[in-house]
């Protein structure tokens, strides 16, 4: 079965993320995961990073790619 975001008129969108909130600067029907290039439906992006303007599919590789740009995250004082 064909992923719905995959078919013939299926376009990736392009999307300037905010604080908060993202627009749409081209239109379309998903994005992509930065870490694992999986499409993500617009409807259901809940994650991104505004400094690294990319998306990310749920919290885990959200908060793995935080710690990957940010090590010193991970110090505890």
């Amino acid at each position: 079965m064909m992923n719905r975001f995959e078919g013939p008129g299926a376009r990736e969108a392009r999307i300037r993320y905010l604080d908060g909130d993202f627009q749409v600067t081209s239109p379309g029907a998903f994005v992509r995961c930065a870490v694992t290039g999986e499409s993500i439906p617009l409807d259901e992006l809940k994650y991104w990073s505004v400094a690294r303007q990319e998306a990310y599919a749920n919290a885990t590789i959200s908060l793995q790619r935080e710690l990957e740009a940010n090590p010193d995250l991970r110090k505890r004082g």
